[in-house]
This record gives structure tokens, sequence and C-alpha cells, in this order.
């Protein structure tokens, strides 16, 4: 079989992709296709994964009681958070939109199957924490998907990941990846939120290549 030419037209519309894929808080109203959001899950399984393990686990949380415990856990987290800042970075945290659960129309929570055989453990001896490396894979490569069909992805960190555990009922060896807001966003930028509300500029160039 012979490999796919990706020519200059490819490479520059990817790179549009990478640079327009952002971490998008708000959200219209509109539902998502659910054949559109199937397609991007199937796109999201073509990920790489340590030994081919694929231990992705995605739960669509659309239920009023479980967004209700996943809302608390985020609130509570949320004040935490700020009460660990003072001053200046209190009062910019406080302003901030960190989450689009109100929103979103579509919730995903993105677990780790860490009891899955596949792989045979293969490439996970020394460093089991590959596990859940590989379903960061599957998540950034569903954000991108999502990006080019026109859909914002949001990850929501600040939740106690046993809090969602609990309120979704899953396997005991499933462990919290991402939390992801899905649906059409309100408006498109192609520069972080942080860094239009003051929080953390984006560095031109933040990667240091070491030489040994």
């Amino acid at each position: 079989m012979n490999a796919p030419d990706f020519d200059a037209a490819f490479r520059d519309g990817f790179e549009r992709l990478l640079r327009w894929r952002r971490d998008v808080r708000r959200f219209r109203p509109d539902p998502v296709d659910p054949a559109l959001l199937e397609r991007l899950l199937g796109l999201a399984a073509l990920a790489p994964s340590v030994g081919n393990c694929q231990p992705w686990r995605f739960v669509s949380v659309a239920g009023e009681a479980p967004r209700a415990a996943v809302r608390a856990s985020f609130l509570a987290a949320n004040a935490a958070a700020l009460a660990a800042y003072e001053g200046e970075r209190a009062r910019l945290y406080a302003g901030l939109k960190l989450a689009g659960l109100d929103e979103a129309p579509v919730h995903l929570a993105v677990f780790a199957d860490e009891a899955t055989g596949r792989g045979h453990g293969l490439g996970r001896q020394t460093m089991p924490e590959m596990l859940r490396y590989s379903v960061v894979t599957a998540v950034h490569t569903l954000w991108l998907a999502a990006r080019a069909e026109g859909l914002g992805v949001g990850w929501v960190s600040i939740l106690d990941p046993d809090a969602v555990h609990a309120a979704l009922d899953v396997p005991e060896a499933w462990r919290l990846v991402a939390y992801l807001c899905v649906g059409h966003p309100v408006e498109a930028h192609d520069d972080p939120e942080l860094q239009r509300a003051g929080w953390q500029p984006r560095e031109a160039s933040p990667v240091t290549l070491l030489h040994r």
C-alpha cells in the first residue's frame, strides 16, 4: 500500500487547524448531531496507544443528576483554587470563565481503563502511566477532529476525579483523565482565552531542545 501524499495545501491546512484549536468555554446551546459525535469518537479511536491496548473509555454525561454532581464538584474545586491566590492574581482568577458546563450540549467523561488486558502489558511495565498518556492522545485527536467540523471542546480539570467517578458509577479500575464540554462555540479566536484575560501569555516558541 502506498503512503498518501500530504501536499503543501494539506500541511498548511493542518497548521491552521492546530493554531485554531482552542480550549472553548463559551458554547451556543445548539445540539450536536449524534451522527457527527459518533464520527468524532471513531476518529479519536484512531489515536496511538501503548501496546495497541486502546484504553480510552468515553462516557456521555447527559442525565441531570450526574451533570449536577459534576457541576457541584467544579464549584467546590474552583472555590478552593481561588482561595489559594491572593491580590491581583485572585482578582484575575475570579473573573475567568473556566468551564462551559452550563451551556455545552455534550459532556464527555474520558477514562483510562487500568484493568484492561489488551496489549498484554506491552510498554507499560516500567511506565504504567502510559495508559493515561494514551488516553490523552485520543482526547487530543478528538479535539482536532471537532475543530475541523466547526465544534469547540473545553477540557474541565477543576474537578475532584473521585467525585466524578462516583457520580457516573463507572468500573473501579477506570481513572478519570478528562472531562470535556463539546458544542458550537459562541465565538472563534486563534489566541487562548487566558491570554486575552491577562492570566498568562502564550510563548512564541516554548519548546526547549537540549543536546547531550
